[in-house]
């Protein structure tokens, strides 16, 4: 196989969409495929060539690249394109499905006879569009090199976990991170908010903690959507972190770990969510801190 390949992207938001760019600006031949088709439209500019059907979009390619919302999404989808897939084609699964989730597309995988990777990325819409992610994967030995330019167009450094991406140990590490990640944000939203309930302006917090091992720069950068109402185009939705939350706290339960601080980033980001919040970013949590009705603004 050459380093120029065919791949079909599946699922074209936030991040996918960012992925098929890289792809075809790193001389690939991309075939995406989006629910909502005119959402990929705009790749056509870009040189992708977009699909009526999942089936359609698979044809011919050498890899297949799932980023949808979730497991359930992604196994639908794919069992959509079954009749065009073929055996040894190489399927490098990115959505967030969490640990049973990525089992059951692992049996899809076998069952098709595809060459399965677990492989889901560290990173917002920055990075992605910036072919900046981390790519977490897990797949077999002898056929990474297929894959491959697909990770280094897309990602800044690839981290390998494991040889079987049916046991999901790049899902597992994915959880971790994006619980720490969900913390911080949450957290975030909780230190403005209570700063505005008693009067004190955030600025005399960062200016406080400045310098010091409490300071970060994605505090700094989640607070700044907030203060300056650039919650859109969101980095990461509410709704897609309030998903990622629940497949954490799950993953916690199954293997006997209470997770509280993952659970009440759970309710923020749903409670946000049905205050009209879903697709702003996921520093929206924010809002949960009030009723629907007071004036929240930073």
């Amino acid at each position: 196989m050459t380093d120029k390949l065919t791949v079909s992207v599946l699922g074209t938001g936030i991040m996918g969409a960012a992925m098929a760019r890289n792809l075809a600006k790193a001389g690939h031949t991309v075939r995406a495929w989006n629910r909502t088709r005119a959402k990929a439209e705009p790749l056509a500019a870009d040189g992708v060539h977009v699909a009526g059907t999942p089936a359609e979009a698979v044809t011919g390619a050498d890899v297949v690249l799932t980023m949808l919302y979730d497991g359930p999404a992604a196994l639908e989808v794919m069992r959509e394109a079954a009749p065009a897939l073929r055996p040894g084609m190489a399927w490098v699964q990115s959505t967030t499905a969490g640990i049973e989730g990525v089992g059951e597309l692992a049996g899809f995988a076998r069952a098709h006879e595809l060459v399965f990777y677990d492989a889901p990325v560290l990173g917002t819409r920055q990075p992605a569009e910036a072919g900046q992610l981390l790519v977490l994967a897990a797949g077999p030995v002898e056929g990474r090199d297929a894959v491959a330019p697909v990770f280094d167009a897309v990602g800044a450094r690839t981290v390998w976990t494991g040889e079987d991406g049916a046991v999901g140990s790049a899902t597992r590490l994915k959880l971790v991170a994006n619980s720490w990640v969900l913390a911080a944000t949450a957290a975030t939203g909780e230190v403005l908010a209570l700063s505005k309930a008693l009067g004190v302006d955030p600025q005399s917090f960062f200016d406080a903690i400045a310098g010091g091992p409490l300071d970060m720069g994605y505090l700094r950068a989640k607070a700044g959507l907030i203060l300056d109402d650039r919650l859109t185009p969101a980095q990461f939705a509410v709704a897609t972190a309030a998903k990622d939350a629940r497949l954490i706290v799950e993953a916690g339960e199954q293997h006997g770990v209470r997770l509280d601080v993952a659970a009440a980033s759970a309710d923020r980001m749903q409670r946000a969510a049905a205050q009209g919040h879903a697709d702003e970013d996921m520093a929206a949590a924010y809002f949960a801190s009030f009723a629907p009705e007071e004036d929240a603004s930073a």
